[in-house]
C-alpha cells in the first residue's frame, strides 16, 4: 500500500530559511512539505500511515533548480561519444574512430569538443576523420553548440558543396585556397545538416530522457528550465504520462512557434506539476568560442569580424514575435552573449514595456556574458532576469582575453556588477554544453 505521508528524521537539514537555517526533520504529504522543524515536534505528525526515513545524521538539502538545461540533448550526449575529454587533435580523432568502430554506420552526433584545449587551437576539418568515417555520417558539435564539424558523408547528405551559400545568421567555413567546405558549420549553417538527420524514434527520445533524468537525480536536481527543440515536447509529455520525469520541467519552446501557442490561447506556466510550458526561447547571437557572439567592436584576434547576429535579429522577426508573445503573456527567454546582442535585445524589451500592457513578464537574458557599461542599469530598470552559467568561467576564462581584449574582459562574467545594479540572477549548468559531470561545478559553486 502506498503511503502518501513521509517523515525524514534525525538529519542535518539546510532549509534556506534565514529565520530557521537548520532543522532535524521534514514531513511531506503528497510530495508537498507540511512541516520543517525539530525531531521532537515532528513526532506529532507521524502515525501508522507515515513512511519514516531515518537520515542518521546525514545532510539533507532542498532540491536544486537548474535554470538552463538541454534535457534531450543532454541525454543524447550521455549516450554518444564524449569528445570533451580530448586534450589534443590526436585524442579527438582516436575517440571518434573508436566510437565509430564500435557503433557502426549510424549518425554520430553531440560530441562537445573544444579546440581551445588542443595543442594548436586549430578548428577540426573533415579530412581529419573522413578516412575512418567514409560510410558514417558525422556531425559533432563544439561544446557551445554554435559550431559543428561535419564529415564528407554528412555534407553530402545535407547537399552542401563549394557552391552552397552562407545562410543569414550562419557561415559555411571554406578552405581559403581550394574554396571547398572544411566541414565546420556555424550557427544557422548547421541547420543544413540538422535537417538531414533523421528524427529520433519514440524509443530513442525516451532513452535520452531517462539518461538525463538519472543524471539530474544523481546531482539532486529536482526542477529544470529546459530549452525544448522540435519534437522534444511531445517526448517530454510521454515521459510525464509514463511517470518517468524525476524532475519538474519548465519548457521553453522556440520563438518561431509563438503564433501556434497564441492561436491556441496558451499562456506562461500552462501545464501540471511535472511539465509546464509558456516561455519562448530565442537566439540573438552565437558564442564566444565560435566567434559568433555579436559585439559593438571587432574581435581582437580577427579585426574583420564583429560576430554573427541571428537572422531573426536582422530581419525584424524577433521584434515582431517578441512583442506578440509578450502581449499574449508568453515569457521571453533570449540567448545573448556579445555586448551588442544584449543591447539590441534590451532595446526591444524597452519597446515592449512602452507599448504592451503590464504584467508579471519576467524578461530573461540567457548568458549575458559580455555587457556594455550602459546596460547593467537597464537590466535592473527593466526587471530583466539574468540567467548566468558559472561553468563558462572555466570554458572561456583561459582564452577569452585573446579574443576580446582586457577592456571588454572587465565587463565579462560581471556577476558583481549585476548584483550591485540590483539585477535578479538565476544560475544553470548549460547542460549538455558542460562536459563530463556537467552539474558538479555549478552546484558546488552555489
Amino acid at each position: 500500500m502506498i503511503k502518501y505521508k513521509k517523515a525524514f528524521t534525525n538529519g542535518v537539514i539546510h532549509t534556506v530559511n534565514p529565520d530557521q537555517p537548520k532543522a532535524g526533520a521534514v514531513i511531506t504529504v503528497m510530495n508537498k512539505i507540511l512541516f520543517v522543524g525539530s525531531n521532537e515536534e515532528a513526532e506529532k505528525f507521524i502515525d501508522n500511515d507515515t513512511e519514516v526515513y531515518d537520515l542518521e545524521g546525514k545532510l539533507m538539502l532542498p532540491g536544486f533548480t537548474d535554470g538552463h538545461v538541454h534535457t534531450v540533448m543532454g541525454g543524447k550526449f550521455l549516450q554518444s561519444v564524449d569528445l570533451s575529454r580530448a586534450k589534443s587533435t590526436g585524442e579527438f580523432k582516436q575517440l571518434l574512430k573508436d566510437y565509430i568502430n564500435k557503433n557502426g554506420n549510424k549518425w554520430v552526433t553531440e560530441g562537445n569538443w573544444n579546440h581551445q584545449n588542443w595543442e594548436s587551437n586549430d578548428l577540426p576539418r573533415k579530412e581529419w576523420i573522413d578516412e575512418f568515417s567514409a560510410e558514417t555520417p558525422v556531425f559533432v558539435s563544439r561544446m557551445d553548440y554554435h559550431m559543428a564539424l561535419a564529415n564528407s558523408k554528412a555534407l553530402e547528405l545535407a547537399g552542401i558543396t563549394r557552391d552552397t551559400q552562407d545562410p543569414p545568421g550562419g557561415e559555411i567555413v571554406t578552405d581559403p585556397e581550394s574554396g571547398e567546405p572544411t566541414g565546420i558549420l556555424k550557427d544557422k549553417a548547421m541547420d543544413y545538416v540538422l535537417d538531414a538527420i533523421p528524427t529520433p524514434s519514440e524509443e530513442e527520445f525516451a532513452t535520452a530522457i531517462d539518461a538525463a533524468m538519472n543524471q539530474a537525480k544523481k546531482f539532486g536536481v529536482t526542477s529544470i528550465h529546459d530549452i525544448t527543440y522540435k519534437n522534444q515536447f511531445r517526448a517530454l509529455q510521454k515521459a510525464a504520462a509514463d511517470n518517468k520525469l524525476t524532475a519538474r520541467i519548465y519548457s521553453r519552446l522556440p520563438i518561431d512557434h509563438c503564433e501556434e501557442l497564441i492561436n491556441n490561447e496558451f499562456m506562461h506556466a500552462f501545464g501540471n506539476d511535472k511539465l509546464k510550458i509558456g516561455s519562448m526561447k530565442a537566439f540573438a547571437d552565437g558564442s564566444l568560442g565560435s566567434s559568433t557572439a555579436w559585439f559593438f567592436d571587432p574581435y581582437s584576434d580577427n579585426p574583420d569580424s564583429y560576430g554573427l547576429p541571428m537572422d531573426i535579429m536582422t530581419d525584424g522577426r524577433f521584434e515582431r514575435w517578441a512583442i506578440e508573445s509578450d502581449k499574449n503573456k508568453l515569457q521571453l527567454s533570449v540567448h545573448a552573449i556579445g555586448d551588442r546582442a544584449i543591447s539590441e535585445v534590451l532595446d526591444i524589451f524597452e519597446k515592449i514595456e512602452e507599448i504592451n500592457p503590464k504584467w508579471d513578464r519576467r524578461f530573461r537574458i540567457e548568458h549575458a556574458q559580455h555587457m556594455a557599461d550602459k546596460d547593467f542599469e537597464r537590466c535592473s530598470k527593466l526587471g530583466v532576469i539574468v540567467s548566468a552559467q558559472p561553468y563558462h568561467l572555466f570554458d572561456d576564462g583561459g582564452w577569452a582575453v585573446d579574443k576580446i581584449g582586457m577592456d571588454r574582459m572587465s565587463r565579462t562574467f560581471a556577476f558583481r556588477s549585476f548584483l550591485d545594479a540590483g539585477v535578479i540572477m538565476t544560475f544553470g549548468s548549460d547542460w549538455s554544453v558542460a562536459p563530463l559531470n556537467p552539474m558538479t561545478g555549478i552546484y558546488a559553486a552555489m
